[in-house]
């Protein structure tokens, strides 16, 4: 969406073609969210951040606000760094076999 037509391999596309597509990946996100109300807080934390990202950066576009675009990015690396704890989190505690990181185990 961005890289091509910079490149002139494809079509620039339009603020509500760009929202659109947002919106539809904060959708699916948003699923996806409610499947991890079963498994640990950190994924939680990851997937409704990212729902929350695609959700302003949609609005963000179609309105071209740049304050809100601003939010968004800073959500964005909200989120960014707790999808890197989440991963560090899950592969220190395999390694050492216990937790290291907390990842804030649902119990079932």
């Amino acid at each position: 969406m961005l890289v091509l037509p910079k490149l002139n391999l494809a079509v620039a596309t339009d603020a509500t073609a760009k929202s659109a597509y947002l919106a539809m990946w904060g959708l699916f996100t948003a699923v996806m969210f409610i499947g991890t109300f079963r498994l640990n807080r950190a994924l939680q934390v990851i997937f409704g951040s990212l729902t929350i990202l695609f959700f302003l950066l949609a609005i963000g576009d179609i309105t071209e606000n740049a304050k809100l675009l601003r939010f968004a990015g800073f959500e964005g690396l909200f989120c960014g760094f707790s999808a890197i704890y989440a991963g560090l989190a899950q592969v220190l505690n395999e390694v050492y076999g216990k937790t290291v990181l907390p990842l804030g185990v649902q119990k079932k």
